[in-house]
Formats: structure tokens, sequence, C-alpha cells
């Protein structure tokens, strides 16, 4: 049987309108609404063409009711298609935590200053490690945005207990990584969380004699905060992306395991997966798999 919030999920992240959804399904317009809000269930056969029509197994408009993320307030998403890939990575998260041991949030109390967040983090001096694997290592669940969602920002949110950072697909390395330092102030309750970002990535007491490169941070960032340019050239030449999750699908490749696999056991196609962890599951070959690790690898991240 349909579960209504399901198709609404996945027409919201497919980014189609009821009446569109409708002309692609071969469907009346007015059903796609009842279907949603419960007043009547589709055929098997019709749920079959929905689900064709958005790019989804049918199995995906059946399973069980989808994560519903906490988003903070003042800096939600503005495009209902990131907040419906935020929802695929949440339930994703969840297929995890039933397989292992993730890191526990850990995050500073609301509206801890960015010195003493580094303090408490043991980032005394100099730039701070990988941000992305820095805030794994505090229980903060980090994922890629999917290429469709290029035009929404970064974005945070929480699920039962957990944080969670959206980072853009399409951001310079430098960028994400402020980025992912916004998302941590916003996460922990800041009213400036750029000017949080700036300090914990570029402790203003420690800025004299450097440039951008040793921050890793963009020259424009540099120079806002330092009130100097940077006229030296360069910088980062790649994305930070997760440890975290390229040790999941190393423990899962171990043990016959493939994304493809994951994908199907998430009733989510392979790219969708793939837009979702970094671009990961391109490193593994496509193919069957038998179920994952008996009983709950713990995963160690050291930054």
């Amino acid at each position: 049987m349909l579960t209504p919030s399901r198709l609404t999920l996945a027409r919201t992240r497919r980014g189609l309108s009821a009446a569109e959804l409708a002309r692609k399904a071969g469907v009346q317009a007015r059903a796609i609404g009842e279907y949603e809000r419960g007043l009547r269930s589709p055929q098997p056969a019709t749920v079959e063409s929905l689900a064709g029509a958005l790019g989804f197994p049918a199995a995906f408009l059946t399973a069980p009711e989808p994560p519903r993320p906490q988003l903070v307030p003042r800096h939600a998403p503005e495009k209902v298609q990131a907040t419906a890939a935020a929802q695929l990575a949440i339930e994703f998260n969840g297929w995890l935590e039933r397989l292992f041991v993730l890191p526990q949030p850990d995050l500073p109390p609301p509206r801890t200053s960015p010195g003493k967040t580094r303090q408490g983090w043991r980032l005394d001096l100099g730039p701070a490690p990988n941000m992305v694997q820095l805030l794994e290592s505090h229980g903060v669940r980090v994922f890629s945005l999917p290429v469709d969602c290029a035009e929404q920002a970064a974005f945070s949110c929480w699920h039962n207990g957990t944080p969670y950072v959206f980072l853009n697909p399409t951001a310079t390395p430098e960028q994400a990584r402020f980025d992912a330092a916004v998302q941590l102030a916003v996460l922990v309750g800041h009213d400036e969380p750029h000017g949080f970002a700036a300090e914990f990535l570029m402790p203003q007491k420690q800025l004299h004699g450097t440039d951008h490169r040793h921050w890793h941070v963009a020259r424009e960032q540099f120079a806002l905060k330092a009130n100097l340019d940077s006229p030296a050239p360069g910088g980062m030449t790649r994305r930070e992306t997760s440890r975290l999750l390229t040790k999941v699908f190393k423990v899962l490749r171990e043990n016959g395991t493939t994304p493809l696999h994951v994908a199907k056991e998430l009733n989510l196609g392979l790219e969708e997966l793939n837009g979702l962890v970094f671009g990961l599951v391109l490193t593994a070959l496509p193919g069957g798999g038998e179920p994952g690790p008996r009983g709950r690898a713990r995963l160690t991240l050291v930054h």
C-alpha cells in the first residue's frame, strides 16, 4: 500500500508539481493530491507507474514513513528538493547505525565561543584539520547534496538528537570548508555563524605572518578577516571529504556488501546514493552482495 508521505517526498525530491507528476505517470491531476493526503490509495499498477515517473523503485513508495528533520529556524534550506535529499540521507544514516557504532554527538554547549570550541577540541594552534572529518569525529553526520541541488547553500538540521550538515556539491574546496564551519556555528546556536566560522578557522591572534594558504581558506575570506590582502597565489586543490563514509564502504565491501546492495536496501538508485556520499560509491564495483557485517562494527575516527 502506498505511503502518502513517501509519494510527496519522491515528488519533491524530483522537483515536480502534482500536475507534472500526473502527466508523467498518466493519471488524473487531482489523483496525486488525493494520494498524498491519504484520501484514497492507488492500485499496484498505478504505484508502479508513479514510481517509474519519479525514478524510484516502487518499494520506496510503500516503505514506512520517512524521517522528518528538525530544521534550524532562520537557516532552513530554500529549496524543497534539498530538504527531500536530507530526508534520504537521514534514512541512510539510520541504516548505518543498525550496522555500525558511529561517533556520538559531542558538540560544545550553545553559543560557545570559537576559541573555547577550538580549545575543547584540542585545536589551540594552527589551522583546523579537514573540517568534514573533524565534524564527523564529534558525532556530526556530514553529507553532500546531489548535483541537482547545486543552487542550495549548505545547511544543517537535527534528527533524533543527531546533528547533520549538508554541503553544496559545487562549492570550491575553500568555500566548502568555510561552509562546514558556518554550519557548526548554526548547530550550536550562534547568532553570527559567519563570524564564528572565520575566527574558528583563522584565529585573530595567529594571523600575523600567514596567508590564506596556511589556513586553507579563500583569499577573500582571509583578506576580510586579516584586513589585508593575501597576494600569494594558489590554494586547496581538492575538496575535503568524509573519512567515516570511506570507512563504512570499505568495511561493507570486505563483508561482501556492495554500494548497489546498500542502495537496494534503501530503495534508492545507485546514482541517488552516490550524490549524498561525496561520490564515494563510484570507488566500488556494482553487483550483488550479502547482508552487511555480522554484529555492529565500531568505527573510530582520528582527526
